[in-house]
């Protein structure tokens, strides 16, 4: 701001020493030699003062009339005025621009960091979620074992049920053979009774009705029916050795029937085993389908990271846009105080 009560000795000095070097005392070369202090009316009143008391100037120098130096100075106030306020206005409008702008970046910056956050959050979940399926295989590889082993068992199981069902078909075909063996030889030992029988009844009428005619022959038939007393012996051993065969048969029932309860028996197991691996497929059924829907929330976690990803880009997309805003602001006030300078500095040269 200039300094008012400017001293017309310090006038005298700034002139002389500006005559010394060769230079015209201008009032704004008088001004700058005196530190830009002081009022162009108060230089223009002292140096003409000042020619007042040397006298009039003779050859180049030209009188400045009162009233043109007034006007000089007045325009060169009203010229640093607008120039003031233009400045103050540019700075205003720079503050305002500079607040908005470092409120914008600050709002991205708010803004990323929350990003940032979620960006970790969902990190976070990521891993979670990675932990969980990879317990989730875990169990889905203990389940598919498990599921392996009963299928095994039960493979196992169905070739001793196979196996037992070919045993047992073997003593049920042993069994009827030996009933039909049973059957046949009862038949047979009845043909023979029978027809021993008749065979007796016909010699014993034969021999009733030829006792006395054939005394000789009685020997014979005598020894004949010894005979078929040994025979009868015979075969009733072997009658017994048959009733023996057949309790044998009975027994080998009895062991069937045990092996057949025991058979059952391995059925049911075999059909608790089928249930539970029934069960155990239900379940691997339903944790591949936990695994599918871990996958999804995996897959949707990553897209919503990617996502934010991106917005984080775009914010510091915008800052920097900010920043180059705020630049390209500091190069306008630059400019508008060279503009100013220059413009303070285009009367001076004018003047001088």
């Amino acid at each position: 701001m200039a300094r008012a009560g400017i001293y017309k000795s310090e006038v005298v000095r700034a002139r002389d020493k500006l005559i010394a070097l060769g230079k015209h005392p201008s009032i704004d070369a008088i001004r700058v030699e005196l530190g830009n202090t002081g009022s162009r009316t108060t230089i223009s009143r002292h140096l003409k003062e000042i020619e007042e008391e040397e006298g009039p100037v003779t050859g180049s120098k030209v009188a400045v009339s009162e009233s043109l130096l007034d006007l000089v100075g007045r325009l060169a106030e009203r010229l640093h005025g607008e120039a003031n306020a233009r400045v103050s206005e540019a700075e205003t409008r720079y503050s305002k621009r500079l607040q908005d702008a470092q409120a914008q970046s600050k709002a991205a910056s708010d803004e990323a960091e929350s990003f940032r956050q979620q960006l970790e959050a969902c990190q976070l979940a990521l891993v979670r979620e990675r932990e969980a399926h990879k317990d989730t295989q875990k169990v889905l590889r203990d389940e598919t074992l498990i599921r392996t082993q009963l299928v095994q068992q039960v493979a196992d199981l169905q070739e001793r049920l196979a196996a037992e069902e070919e045993h047992r078909q073997s003593l049920e075909e042993k069994h009827q053979n030996s009933r039909e063996a049973l059957a046949h030889f009862r038949q047979s030992v009845k043909e023979q009774r029978d027809q021993e029988l008749r065979q007796h009844e016909q010699q014993v009428a034969y021999l009733q009705g030829e006792l006395r005619a054939q005394q000789e022959a009685s020997n014979k038939k005598q020894h004949e029916l010894i005979h078929a007393h040994q025979e009868c012996s015979r075969l009733a051993s072997e009658l017994a050795g048959s009733g023996t065969s057949l309790r044998q048969a009975k027994a080998e029932n009895q062991s069937l029937k045990k092996e057949r309860d025991e058979l059952i028996f391995a059925q049911q197991r075999l059909h608790e085993v089928e249930q539970q691996a029934l069960e155990r497929e239900a379940r691997i059924g339903e944790l591949v389908e936990r695994n599918q829907g871990l996958e999804a929330s995996r897959t949707a976690l990553e897209e919503r990271l990617q996502q934010m990803s991106l917005d984080l880009a775009t914010s510091k997309a915008t800052a920097a846009a900010l920043e180059a805003i705020i630049e390209r602001i500091q190069g306008d006030v630059a400019e508008l105080v060279t503009e100013r300078r220059k413009k303070m500095q285009g009367p001076q040269a004018h003047g001088s």
